[in-house]
């Protein structure tokens, strides 16, 4: 068994073993991270041999932590890390690179028509009918999503977001609002495989997904880290927050994101109710000091930047020009005026 782990801001780590009779069998850590002594690598490989096949990622990363000979110095390399390779070399979990990726990159389009098109892709994949997908989106009209549990009357002011025709939508995974308008948003979906995050525990999921975000930010001078659960952050302040959706049944993730390109802070400070209990956990008293836009940081144009994301993605994992097909799209129209675009939806958390 086979089993990969990039360590979020870290190096990967690459586990071979077997399992037999219930326990870990011939197991052999590398990768390319740093660690000091050199006999330090053997230790791991003896805290996991013989340890119980079941046994989750916590226990495991004890064992190995405990077996670390005095003053062992890991640069790249956690002990969660190695437990969670062991756990997803178990669950035979797949990796980026064993998958064609396509990139969907369309016109503008509605806010309905993107909760709806998340749902049908993501489904798609999930049946094997569609290769796993990265969607940039292009918002047509400016818009709140709020996530799927929220209370629409606590999040949002009626009256400011007609004032300021902003519309409201309902989004299928959880998570909090955020504030959408079109040249100042940079959105974007993956629509993958549930293999790809086998023995990764929820949380740690959502770092994964985004790893190669962080790696793009690098790029174009930005030092990005996770903070969990769902926020992307820098020293300036948060410019990204994720959101998850498990597709009923398995087989498919989708994951998506949404980033503050530029953000007009009054606007959504008068379309957002933002309580004080959300602000004070983010250690702020003011909401608008905890986004700092990526026009800032970059210097460079909306456009420009999500070159560099998309190239980015194709650099790692490979990325082909796709589309949503006519019969995706038919679907997803039929599920816009059926679903997100009704009172219905929009208000079943009143």
């Amino acid at each position: 068994m086979h089993g990969e782990y990039k360590v979020p801001g870290g190096k990967l780590v690459v586990v071979d073993l077997d399992a037999r009779d219930g326990v870990l069998r011939d197991v052999r850590v590398a990768g390319d991270f740093f660690l000091e002594p050199d006999e330090a690598i053997h230790a791991i490989d003896g805290a996991l041999e013989g340890a119980p096949a079941g046994l989750d990622a916590a226990g495991l990363a004890a064992r190995v932590q405990t077996a670390l000979p005095p003053g062992t110095q890991m640069y790249g390399l956690t002990s969660e890390g190695v437990a969670i390779a062991v756990r997803r070399a178990l669950a035979h979990a797949t990796d980026w690179t064993d998958y064609d990726w396509q990139l969907v990159h369309m016109e503008p389009q509605s806010p309905a028509l993107h909760m709806a098109l998340d749902e049908v892709l993501t489904t798609e994949v999930a049946a094997g009918r569609r290769p796993p997908t990265l969607r940039v989106w292009e918002w047509a009209s400016p818009a709140v999503v709020i996530g799927s549990f929220q209370s629409l009357r606590n999040e949002v002011d009626p009256e400011a977001a007609e004032r300021h025709g902003v519309t409201v939508m309902r989004r299928i995974s959880g998570g909090g609002a955020m504030f959408i308008e079109p040249g100042n948003t940079i959105t974007y979906s993956l629509s993958v495989p549930d293999s790809l995050v086998n023995g990764l525990t929820f949380a740690d999921s959502y770092a994964y997904l985004d790893d190669w975000v962080l790696g793009a930010l690098g790029d174009m001078g930005i030092k990005a880290w996770y903070q969990p659960l769902n926020d992307i952050a820098t020293e300036a302040g948060k410019i990204a927050g994720a959101a998850q959706k498990r597709v009923v049944g398995g087989g498919a993730v989708l994951h998506h994101v949404t980033m503050a390109y530029d953000i007009d802070a009054d606007k959504m400070l008068e379309v957002l109710r933002i309580g004080r209990e959300k602000l004070s956990d983010k250690g702020t008293r003011s909401a608008k000091k905890r986004v700092d836009p990526l026009r800032r940081q970059t210097g460079l144009p909306r456009e420009a930047v999500i070159e560099r994301m998309i190239a980015s993605f194709r650099g790692r994992y490979g990325l082909t020009e796709g589309k949503v097909t006519d019969e995706e799209m038919a679907r997803a129209r039929e599920l816009a005026g059926t679903k997100f675009g009704t009172d219905e939806w929009t208000a079943r958390v009143p």
